[in-house]
């Protein structure tokens, strides 16, 4: 019934495979809110930045913050896309090391320091988004590119 592949179809088997193994783990390695954060747990972080990663498919911020005991933790905060983030004004050039940064965000549910931020304060009292959109992340109607209202009491 079936016929046996071609010695051309037996060569480009393997290659089929691999290009599919390269390119799908970028793929696999973008993932949605829920798989990685917690909505239930906030958390608010303050402290100077350490690391700045302009990367996709997320940029992350490196934050060294203080425990109520006076250790010191170092966060990953994820962002955006940088694309994303370019277009709510927050460059690579706007997040210097040693900047204070207050970063509200959701921590990771498997308890490593690290956390999606939502929202970022500069020293000056700007505040800027700087969440993933569209990723499952609870709507709190802060997300600029979110055009559906959050649930809650009508006024």
């Amino acid at each position: 019934m079936f016929s046996r592949p071609t010695p051309h179809a037996r060569r480009l088997t393997p290659l089929l495979l691999a290009t599919l193994l390269l390119v799908g783990g970028p793929v696999l390695a973008h993932h949605a809110f829920s798989a990685e954060f917690d909505a239930k747990a906030p958390v608010t972080l303050k402290g100077p930045v350490t690391k700045v990663e302009w990367i996709n498919p997320h940029a992350w911020i490196h934050m060294e913050v203080n425990r109520p005991d006076g250790k010191k933790e170092t966060w990953m905060v994820e962002g955006g896309t940088p694309n994303t983030l370019q277009r709510g004004g927050i460059s690579r050039d706007s997040i210097k090391i040693g900047t204070e940064l207050v970063v509200a965000g959701f921590r990771a549910k498997d308890g490593r320091l690290r956390a999606n931020g939502r929202d970022i304060t500069f020293p000056d009292g700007r505040t800027l988004f700087m969440g993933s959109s569209g990723t499952g992340a609870p709507k709190d109607g802060r997300d600029p590119n979110d055009k559906t209202k959050p649930k809650g009491p009508s006024r």
